[in-house]
């Protein structure tokens, strides 16, 4: 497995070994120890996944306080292009994002730990998204970000469609609005 680091401090590219013959492929998608080796040394208690067609735009979300979330991020078939914007209060990066294509056909994943506004766009259709939390969602905790946010300097794919979003998604406030995350 080859990990590799961003230019925002916390965020991981992982890419696992991947053993094809005439049969298929065989990957290792997790191992904690291996993980930890690697810097992810976060114990996972929730396992999620999404299904979408392409267009969807899902985020940016977080858990507040207590009940924040590290995440290990993994397309299981189809792609998105997913983004995880620091919302760190004293990270000399807060505001600035990090952004990688995620898909079946790589197997690559990426984790970004708690301090984090997550989401993505999907890429294809029947894209089947799944990812590891190593807190339980607390509906009271749940918070967003505006996608759309020019501060944020997203650049978006450009699908060919009109992105679709939660209405809940679009009501989410702009940077300068938010309160940043603070660990509990």
């Amino acid at each position: 497995m080859k990990t590799t680091s961003f230019d925002i401090e916390g965020p991981l590219l992982v890419e696992p070994d991947i053993h094809a013959d005439l049969r298929g492929y065989f990957a290792e998608t997790y191992n904690e120890a291996r993980y930890r080796e690697a810097g992810i040394r976060a114990a996972f208690v929730q396992d999620n996944e999404s299904f979408s067609r392409k267009g969807v735009a899902r985020g940016l979300h977080w858990q507040a306080g207590a009940h924040a979330q590290a995440k290990l991020l993994r397309v299981v078939s189809g792609a998105v292009w997913d983004v995880a914007v620091d919302i760190r209060r004293s990270s000399p990066t807060f505001g600035r994002h990090v952004a990688v294509l995620l898909d079946a056909k790589s197997k690559r994943q990426l984790f970004i730990p708690r301090g984090f506004a997550h989401g993505f766009v999907v890429l294809e259709d029947d894209t089947l998204f799944s990812y590891k939390c190593d807190n339980l969602f607390c509906p009271e905790s749940e918070r967003g970000l505006d996608f759309t946010d020019p501060a944020l300097g997203l650049k978006w794919p450009d699908e060919g469609c009109e992105l679709l979003f939660s209405p809940k998604d679009r009501a989410h406030p702009r940077l300068a609005d938010i309160e940043p995350w603070e660990m509990a």
